[in-house]
C-alpha cells in the first residue's frame, strides 16, 4: 500500500495546485459538455436529426444513438485517468469528424467548424495541465 501512495504522491509532485485545478475545470468543462451531446443524441431529439439531416447524413434516429454511444464510450475513457490519453485521441478524431463535416457544407467558421478545435484544445490543455504523464511525453521548454 505505501508503494501506491509513494507513486501518487510523487507522480502529482511536479505539478502545482493551480495547474492541477486548471486541467480540472477544463477537463470537467469538455466533459460535460460531451456528455450532454451524447445524451442528447440518444434520446434523438429533432434538432438533432434534423440537423444531421443538413448536414448531408440523413434524419438518421439509429445514426444519431450510434454517435450518441460512441460520444460517451470516449468520454467516459477520457474522464478516468489510466485511460485519459486514449480517450483524448479518440475524442480528437470524432471532433476532427465534426470539423471536416461542417468544413463540407460551408459553416460559418468560427462558431461551428473551429468549435471542435476549441473543444480538442481544451481537452488536451487540460489533460496537460493535470497528467504528469503526458507532461513528461510532451514536455514544453521556455
Amino acid at each position: 500500500m505505501t508503494i501506491f501512495t509513494e507513486s501518487i504522491a510523487g507522480r502529482d509532485a511536479g505539478i502545482s495546485r493551480p495547474a492541477r485545478w486548471t486541467g480540472g475545470v477544463l477537463s470537467g468543462l469538455v466533459i460535460v459538455f460531451l456528455l450532454l451531446d451524447g445524451a442528447i443524441k440518444l434520446v434523438p431529439w429533432p434538432v438533432v436529426t434534423e440537423t444531421m439531416d443538413k448536414m448531408g447524413y440523413g434524419s438518421s434516429e439509429t445514426l444519431a444513438r450510434s454517435l450518441g454511444i460512441i460520444t460517451i464510450i470516449c468520454t467516459v475513457l477520457y474522464s478516468v485517468p489510466p485511460t485519459s490519453i486514449l480517450g483524448a485521441i479518440l475524442l480528437t478524431g470524432y471532433l476532427g469528424g465534426a470539423m471536416a463535416s461542417h468544413v463540407r457544407i460551408d459553416s460559418p467558421l468560427f462558431s461551428h467548424t473551429l468549435f471542435g478545435f476549441y473543444l480538442g484544445v481544451m481537452a488536451w490543455g487540460g489533460l496537460w495541465l493535470r497528467d504528469p504523464d503526458l507532461r513528461n511525453l510532451l514536455p514544453f521548454r521556455r
